[in-house]
């Protein structure tokens, strides 16, 4: 019986099954059969069936994708940060998955973008419908992953990730507490999101799928207030006790000056545990004090 009700759960496959498509997985794993693609699948989360393949590696595709799957979320980070290892990664590496799925039909492909496909630097507020003009190659490469799936014969949408903090991710606070940072002001804007939002905003799109309901084909993934870089800074300094800034401090910020607007994702019910970076960032220093 169980393997019966096992067989009758959604297919999704994550593929780029590392630090954020690892959480994806795990929330979706208790109502469906996941899979986690990545080079090393041994390291896919437990309760995971792991595949191992190499996205940039056709050949190691083969006969190595599940029939019948519902959803895929494409999940994958650059092997290198440079224009060649972004096109590898959301262009090249989305290429050879579709291929590789054959006649396959999706529910839903769900691609994991970036806001830095925006190249807005005047404060403005962006959402789904503003132009994406990124000045650097690899937001420009990150675009061109958008539309290799939103041309692909299978329902698409993209999911543009602000900057993503959180407890597997400190380096920010590290670097303001060791006076590493030390921006100008008024600072330019920054946006971000906790990863445990970030996780289960796209858990939750993948559910509304899986219930029938429809999507819109791009949502921006950002927490409920854009904040001056500054101010963040200044806030921070306020709760713990920082170093005072280095000689070479690190202005910060080369993702320009806008403001992301999540109404678009608001507008499906999704409900954000960390809204604003305080409450972020409070419950991380909280675990840093002895």
């Amino acid at each position: 019986m169980a393997i019966t009700e096992r067989n009758s759960m959604p297919k999704i496959l994550v593929a780029g099954c590392g630090k954020l498509g690892g959480a994806i997985a795990l929330k979706l794993a208790a109502s469906a059969q996941v899979y986690g693609l990545r080079r090393s699948p041994d390291k896919v989360p437990e309760g995971i069936t792991g595949i191992g393949a190499d996205l940039t590696r056709p050949e190691t595709l083969a006969e190595k994708l599940p029939k019948d799957l519902d959803t895929i979320i494409y999940c994958l980070t650059p092997s290198s940060y440079d224009e060649q290892g972004y096109r590898d990664a959301y262009v090249n590496g989305l290429s050879n998955l579709l291929d590789a799925l054959g006649n396959q039909q999706l529910k839903r492909l769900f691609f994991i973008s970036s806001t830095s496909v925006y190249g807005q630097d005047d404060d403005s507020l962006v959402d789904e419908t503003s132009p994406t003009s990124p000045a650097r190659v690899t937001g420009q490469q990150i675009l061109a992953g958008e539309q290799t799936a939103l041309n692909s014969r299978h329902p698409a949408t993209i999911v543009r990730f602000s900057g993503i903090y959180g407890p597997s991710r400190q380096r920010f606070l590290e670097e303001v507490i060791a006076g590493r940072l030390n921006p100008d002001t008024p600072a330019p804007y920054s946006n971000r999101i906790h990863e445990e939002d970030a996780a289960e905003a796209v858990a939750y799109l993948n559910r509304m799928v899986l219930a029938g309901e429809s999507l819109e084909d791009v949502y921006v993934a950002s927490d409920c207030e854009p904040v001056r870089l500054d101010e963040v800074v200044d806030w921070v300094r306020q709760q713990v006790e920082c170093a005072d800034p280095v000689a070479d401090a690190r202005k910060g910020g080369r993702a320009g000056s806008k403001r992301c607007d999540n109404t678009q994702l608001l507008q499906t019910g999704f409900t954000f545990r960390y809204p604003d970076f305080r409450i972020g960032y409070r419950e991380m220093i909280g675990a840093l004090k002895p």
